[in-house]
């Protein structure tokens, strides 16, 4: 972390373009590219062999590939990546994040273009152990993270097809029922129009396999090809040009969209035009940011209350760290300027939260006895935020984050883009209309305009009411 940020780099050398040469007709010239990139940077040395998912990414696109194009992978550089795969199994698993899940995928994939039936079977074995420990029941991914989840269906659903084309050891139905959940549960969150997710939680633009050339930001061929694979039905884009390369066929079912539903640490409800989600928690595993009861509102295609995202995980300003997984960077609470758990290091922190639900939210209290509870009811042209605070504090910040625009503060909150938001509380508020910083794509951080709302240690109940405007 002391060094230049090592993630672009790491990006730009994932074998990505690969897939390309193959939809191009050009599969033929991937074992020369290969080639080349191995002599340009010899196995095991330097930053592009430090971590075993970015070798296993490589090796991930490189059978895609020659699936595709209907080539044998290089044995020997599939050879050369499993080894590095296989080095440090155990870094991997302690993560509890996409490492162990793309690391295990790759080492079916390696076993099976290397005709090692013992390899393919321990990579076919270790993926089905970890769906099974990191994704839920009800879809939910031990990464509180859209950007993140799209990458976990983006790994798997490529291995399936993989191992499925190629007579692979087949997966575990409970490893199907799980990825069919976690599809189900993305696909809640994507917006419909443009593909956008939430930034909630780590983002910083991975996918794999844009057969598409979507891009990072749009996720419905991602959705697609998982609907396609793990569900049986459509999710509502049939004419991915990614599920025709790979010959998967238009299902008649399509996936429908819910209105009101929970899991996976989220709550998302729909109030007339507005579409609501809820961070609420329980953190299962290690939170990536203090972003506990976070509100991200959408309506027709439109993020009009935010979440920061991630800016960068070694930026050239330290401050970006704090800030963007801090609570000044999402749409919730904040008492004596303090997060809700203090900070361990940079992807760290302890004294986790209690979380409980409510009916129609969550709560959250930290190891001062400072609580937190929300909810959100339908209210005349959109909804109410209803925030509880209670505990020892001197100072409670409300934020609101807004889509960038032209907004005009009022005496009780702001109008503009469509929307009209009113604060009221029982105690004196203060609000200010003031710039923050979003970032939205990796590396990268822009201006919003953020409204505060400003209260004494005496309040206890805040109102937000949102209203759409003609």
């Amino acid at each position: 972390m002391a060094g230049a940020d090592l993630r672009p780099g790491w990006e730009a050398n994932r074998w990505a373009e690969l897939p390309g040469l193959a939809l191009a007709g050009q599969a033929g010239a991937a074992p020369a590219w290969v080639e080349a990139w191995l002599a340009a940077n010899p196995p095991y040395r330097g930053v592009n062999w430090a971590c075993g998912q970015e070798a296993a990414l490589r090796a991930l696109h490189l059978a895609l590939a020659c699936a595709l194009g209907g080539l044998d992978p290089p044995r020997a550089a599939m050879r050369v990546l499993a080894r590095r795969i296989g080095a440090n199994p155990a870094y991997a698993w302690a993560q509890d994040n996409n490492h162990p899940v793309s690391e295990a995928a790759a080492l079916l994939v390696c076993g099976m273009a290397l005709g090692d039936g013992a390899l393919a079977r321990r990579g076919a074995h270790r993926l089905d152990r970890v769906i099974a420990r990191l994704v839920a029941a009800d879809g939910g991914f031990a990464q509180p993270s859209p950007a993140y989840h799209r990458l976990l269906l983006d790994v798997v659903a490529c291995t399936d097809w993989l191992r499925r084309r190629g007579g692979g050891p087949p997966a575990a139905p409970l490893t199907l029922t799980r990825m069919a959940a976690a599809t189900r549960w993305l696909h809640r969150l994507a917006c419909p129009e443009t593909g956008w997710l939430p930034r909630i939680g780590h983002q910083d633009g991975s996918h794999v396999a844009d057969l598409s050339g979507a891009g990072p930001d749009d996720a419905r061929p991602s959705l697609e090809r998982a609907a396609r694979i793990f569900c049986g039905a459509s999710a509502g884009w049939p004419e991915d040009a990614g599920c025709a390369a790979m010959g998967l066929a238009v299902p008649e079912t399509v996936l429908q969209a819910e209105a009101d539903w929970r899991g996976g640490g989220m709550l998302g409800r729909s109030f007339g035009p507005f579409r609501a989600i809820l961070r609420t928690g329980p953190l299962r595993f290690r939170p990536g940011h203090a972003d506990l009861l976070h509100l991200d509102l959408w309506r027709e295609g439109r993020n009009l209350l935010r979440d920061g995202g991630t800016g960068a995980y070694n930026p050239p300003d330290p401050g970006w760290v704090p800030y963007f997984q801090g609570a000044s960077a999402h749409n919730t609470v904040a008492f004596d300027g303090e997060d809700q758990m203090p900070r361990l290091g940079p992807f760290l922190f302890h004294h986790w939260p209690d979380t409980g639900a409510l009916p129609a939210g969550g709560w959250w209290r930290d190891h001062r006895g400072r609580r937190h509870a929300r909810e959100l009811h339908a209210a005349p042209g959109g909804l109410r935020v209803e925030d509880q605070v209670s505990g020892p504090f001197r100072q409670v910040v409300l934020r609101w984050r807004l889509a960038p625009g032209a907004w005009e503060g009022l005496a009780d909150g702001v109008a503009g883009d469509g929307m009209r938001l009113r604060i009221s509380a029982d105690a004196p508020v203060t609000l200010r209309l003031i710039e923050g910083m979003e970032s939205l794509a990796y590396g990268a951080v822009s201006p919003l305009p953020v409204l505060e709302a400003r209260m004494p240690g005496t309040v206890s109940r805040i109102s937000s009411h949102i209203q759409k405007l003609e």
